[in-house]
């Protein structure tokens, strides 16, 4: 096996990638990111900025995309766990609306890869998470734009049971509450 697996999803384009990680007693080393193995992979993005949010148990941030300067993005924990999702916006895209969703956290060291024109967002499911993002263009404020956690067109499924969380318990920002219905969403015109 070389140092990075790529594992597919039900979506064109959106995948895991599973670092190879060496441990012993005191501890581990991996290789995080090494562009030949990504390009080798089929992910050729090239990441100009890096992001990095510490959040609580129950935070949900998104669902975010920037309607210019569309950003690709790569992430993945490094302390405590995340449900990570992934909403295909692609125009003309066959899964159209359709979202997946990953566990991503410090144990399994996963990184879910989220092309452009996806939206993007996360559930915290401990306190103390960090979570980073390689992002392929730069935030540009006045392009930002996102879809409603709980749309019901889209149907997310946050597992709020399975993780022990009520929705009335969630940290949204008033900025992600402010969201727009998918059904407000033109494929055609979303992006500029």
């Amino acid at each position: 096996m070389g140092k990075f697996k790529r594992i597919e999803t039900s979506i064109e384009g959106l995948c895991i990638v599973e670092p190879t990680a060496f441990g012993d007693s005191r501890g581990f080393f991996m290789e995080s990111y090494n562009r030949a193995d990504f390009e080798q992979m089929g992910i050729g993005e090239t990441f100009v900025q890096d992001n990095h949010s510490l959040s609580a148990r129950g935070v949900l941030r998104g669902l975010h995309f920037q309607r210019e300067h569309t950003q690709g993005k790569l992430v993945r924990v490094t302390a405590g766990s995340v449900l990570d999702v992934a909403v295909d916006l692609r125009p003309g895209s066959p899964t159209w609306g359709k979202w997946e969703s990953v566990v991503l956290s410090a144990q399994n060291k996963l990184m879910f890869r989220v092309p452009p024109r996806f939206a993007h967002g996360f559930l915290t499911l401990e306190d103390g998470t960090e979570f980073l993002y390689k992002c392929t263009e730069l935030y540009h404020p006045a392009s930002d734009g996102g879809v409603l956690w709980n749309d019901p067109d889209l149907a997310v499924d946050w597992q709020l049971e399975h993780w022990g969380i009520e929705a009335a318990q969630l940290l949204i920002s008033e900025k992600d509450l402010r969201n727009v219905a998918f059904k407000d969403i033109d494929p055609y015109t979303v992006w500029r």
